[in-house]
């Protein structure tokens, strides 16, 4: 029987994937606890899902503060305990290399690796004390094999698809269910500072409806859209001599 979540907690839902999965969700009896950066953006979303019956709470607080996000998620847990989380909240950049002031590469991994676990970190004992719940972590395709000009943003996504998928086996025999979200080229304003041409291109509405569905039915993984997930494990199985040629002549990323 597909999940019918009525509580969820969603960080980076001001922009983008979350903003979408906050919307999705918004419904008559359901409870959403939205995070994100930009303040104004997330009043924004929070009024859109008030107008769509939802009852909201919302924060604006960096993820990598991992005391303020954990003081948050217990005092919603405790409120009304959540059912879904979706760690969405995350960054990109184009990265040349390792080292400079300018450098975006600590930043991407402090967001995207630190921010995740923080949001994960207070919210797993509780669902396990429950024997009920389900996380959700968002990694990427680009998770699957390191690229030239995005070696942070990759590193970030690869490591959050592993954590999941290690955290699964640890907490499904307690009835609690991690979800590993990898979405390809989506509509977003992550996406629109690429200046190269990104095939298979989602709208974030449609992103947001594909995960939706993928999360109801229970899936550990949810890698999308098909063809360009078949082409990231295929790049990923070839060996380096094969492949490292034709990596390297890859568009970079934006920063």
């Amino acid at each position: 029987m597909p999940k019918n979540f009525r509580s969820i907690l969603i960080t980076g839902a001001s922009s983008g994937l979350g903003a979408a999965l906050a919307r999705r969700y918004a419904a008559p009896g359901v409870r959403l606890a939205l995070h994100g950066r930009d303040e104004s953006r997330l009043a924004q979303v929070a009024a859109d899902c008030i107008g769509r019956g939802a009852l909201v709470e919302q924060i604006s607080i960096d993820v990598t503060d991992q005391a303020a996000l954990a003081a948050w998620i217990v005092a919603i847990d405790e409120a009304a305990p959540v059912d879904l989380v979706i760690a969405n909240a995350g960054i990109s950049g184009g990265t040349s290399g390792l080292g400079g002031n300018r450098d975006p590469s600590r930043r991407i991994l402090a967001v995207n690796i630190d921010g995740v676990f923080n949001t994960i970190e207070p919210i797993l004992p509780r669902m396990r004390a429950r024997g009920a719940g389900t996380v959700a972590l968002m990694s990427s395709l680009a998770g699957f094999r390191g690229l030239p000009g995005s070696a942070a943003y990759s590193a970030s996504k690869a490591a959050v698809r592993v954590l999941g998928e290690s955290l699964r086996g640890d907490y499904l025999p307690s009835g609690v269910e991690v979800v590993v979200i990898c979405p390809g080229f989506v509509v977003t304003p992550m996406t629109a500072r690429n200046r190269f041409h990104m095939p298979f291109l989602l709208g974030a509405e449609r992103a947001a409806e594909i995960m939706a569905r993928g999360l109801a039915q229970g899936r550990a993984r949810i890698a999308f859209p098909w063809q360009t997930y078949v082409l990231s494990r295929l790049v990923a199985a070839l060996p380096a001599p094969l492949i490292d040629r034709f990596v390297a002549r890859l568009p970079r990323k934006g920063a």
